[in-house]
This record gives C-alpha cells, sequence and structure tokens, in this order.
C-alpha cells in the first residue's frame, strides 16, 4: 500500500468494511425492535383459546394447498378444524426443531470467531431471537393440544451434523439455513398476505417469526455474499452444485409433513403426492420458496451451465426475484 493510499482504497478491505457495516445495522435493528413471546402475545386472552370459535383453524384456501385440495373441503367442518390444528402445530413444531439446529451451529460458528468480529454480535443477537421464537412455537402447540412429532424421524437425524456442518463447512451451513428458513417465511407471508381470518394464536406467532425472520434471511444472505467469493474457482463450483441439492433436500423436510400426519386422518397416498409430488401446482409451490436463493445464486456467481441443470433437475429453477421477498403470483414475480 502506498503512502497515499488508506485502507479503504483496497477493494478487499473495503468490502469487509462494508459487511460488517451491514451487520451492525442489522444489530441495531435487534436491539431497537425485538420481541418477547410472553409479553408480545396475548396468551391469556379468552380469544387466544384454542376451542374458541375453533372454524378459524380451517387451512386458508389461498394460502395451503391442502386447505383447497378436493379432499380436504370434502370433510366436515369438524374434520377440517381437526386437521387443520394439527398441520399447523406441526409446522410450529417443525420450526422449533429446526430453530434448535441452526442454534446449535450458529453457537459453534461464534465460538472461534477473533475478537472484533462484526459476526459474533449479530449472531448472539440471532440466537437470542431464535430461542425466543423455540419458546413460541412450543407454546403454540402446547395450546394447541395436538401431539405433533414435526420434522419425521430420519429428518430429525439431521440435528447431528448442525454442528460439524457449521464449524467445517460454513458456507455450506448458511445454505442450509436458508432451506429451511426461506419455506418457513414464505408460507408464513402467503397466509397474512391472504387476509383470510386465522386464529389470533397463529397471526401472533407469525407476526412476529415474519418480522424478526426478515433480518435472520438477510444475515445469512449477506453472509454468503462476503465468504463464497472467498473460495477458490473449486470450491466455488462444488458449492454451485450443492446448493441446489440443500435447497431440495431440506425444502422437502420442512415443507412435507410427516408419515404420521397421513395416518392420523387417513389421507389416501394419492392425495399426499399430488399436495407434496406430483402435481404442477404442488411443483410450482416448491419452486416458488426458492425465488430468492436463486437471485442470491445468480449475484455470487453459484450460477453456471452445469449448476442450473442440477436446480432443474431437482424441479425447484425458475425465475430469480427483482428485491427479496417480491411477492409471487400465478407461479411469476410480481
Amino acid at each position: 500500500m502506498s503512502p497515499t493510499t488508506t485502507p479503504l482504497d483496497d477493494p478487499v478491505v473495503a468490502e469487509a468494511q462494508e459487511y460488517a457495516n451491514k451487520l451492525l445495522l442489522l444489530s441495531e435493528g435487534s436491539v431497537n425492535k425485538h420481541f418477547d413471546p410472553y409479553e408480545d402475545i396475548d396468551w391469556d386472552n379468552p380469544d387466544f383459546d384454542s376451542n374458541a370459535r375453533p372454524e378459524r383453524w380451517i387451512l386458508p384456501e389461498s394460502a395451503d394447498p391442502l386447505g383447497r385440495h378436493d379432499w380436504y373441503q370434502s370433510l366436515t367442518v369438524e374434520q377440517q378444524i381437526a386437521v387443520g390444528k394439527y398441520r399447523q402445530a406441526n409446522i410450529a413444531k417443525v420450526g422449533l426443531q429446526f430453530e434448535s439446529i441452526l442454534i446449535s451451529g450458529m453457537v459453534n460458528h461464534t465460538f472461534s470467531l477473533p475478537n472484533g468480529d462484526a459476526e459474533f454480535r449479530y449472531c448472539t443477537h440471532e440466537m437470542a431471537e431464535e430461542l425466543n421464537h423455540t419458546l413460541m412455537f412450543q407454546e403454540m402447540v402446547n395450546r394447541i393440544g395436538v401431539d405433533v412429532p414435526g420434522m419425521g424421524p430420519l429428518v430429525r437425524q439431521l440435528r447431528l451434523l448442525g454442528v460439524p456442518v457449521a464449524v467445517a463447512f460454513p458456507n455450506l451451513f448458511f445454505m442450509a439455513v436458508l432451506a429451511g428458513e426461506e419455506p418457513i417465511d414464505h408460507i408464513q407471508k402467503q397466509i397474512l398476505r391472504s387476509g383470510e381470518e386465522v386464529h389470533p394464536i397463529m397471526r401472533g406467532v407469525m407476526s412476529i417469526h415474519v418480522a424478526e425472520e426478515a433480518r435472520h434471511i438477510s444475515f445469512a444472505h449477506e453472509f454468503l455474499k462476503h465468504h463464497v467469493p472467498e473460495r477458490n474457482a473449486a470450491e466455488r463450483f462444488i458449492l454451485s452444485i450443492a446448493m441446489p441439492v440443500i435447497m431440495f433436500i431440506l425444502g422437502r423436510s420442512i415443507a412435507t409433513p410427516p408419515k404420521k400426519f397421513f395416518q392420523e386422518f387417513d389421507i389416501p397416498e394419492k392425495v399426499r403426492k399430488e399436495l407434496f409430488y406430483g402435481s404442477e401446482e404442488a411443483k410450482q409451490v416448491f419452486a416458488d420458496y426458492f425465488i430468492d436463493v436463486r437471485a442470491l445464486a445468480d449475484e455470487i456467481g453459484l450460477m453456471n451451465p452445469i449448476s442450473k441443470r442440477v436446480w432443474k433437475l431437482l424441479g425447484i429453477s425458475g425465475p430469480a426475484s427483482r428485491y427479496r421477498s417480491e411477492p409471487i403470483r400465478s407461479g411469476k414475480v410480481a
């Protein structure tokens, strides 16, 4: 560096400072706007009783593919309520389990960060928020009163990979974070945007989760934007192939109800396939979960001719969003 230059004239140093500034902004957001599930949700309000006006548990047609399926609509109101309660409780339990895996990986990621690293402060804020989310999700499950398993038994074993992947392969770990966060965020935003009446327990939990998850998803995006370009060409190529595979495997794990759900309500195999695998609508819904991730992959150079084929082969290719959280209508960005 010449005597006439400053550290910020170095593009690497300048980018690192910009990254640190973004994380500081996210950290300050956590300080200035955060929630407590036992202060900000009126659990003791009689209207929050899970049996108060139970028809509000009927799955919204515009935001849930099961809610608009002929099989579900052919059920009695009481059956629709029972299925809706179970589905919403299980989604909350899956969210809780995913947040627990995220926390375990993130706390180990921060363990060896150097003093002064902006990631430490932000990640610690996020872990505090995620711990509150686990409390909030479990309280929702308890209040509904249905003994749901959350993730399937095989998928639950993925929790054992969280820590070693976070420590040895942090880029893969934060891809996995997005693979879990994006579908849940997408589903909850659809419900909130639908305008349909849902039970206040759901609305209260989802409103808090969506608000804070915006920061968490932003961080994962910024982390990958900053760290992926640091890897050499061979490593970036591996990451480009790994990204759609991670999205597919974990996305399916998050979005698909466990086998117990289908057994509990004697849901025909044909209906299961139509809802989550076989129909064109099901394929489109699943691909839409990753519209922001595809935009990120393109931005950080992980969309190449081979990785594009992998995205397509897995059925999760499609347009990229113009901005994060861009609403989707009819399979296209608005």
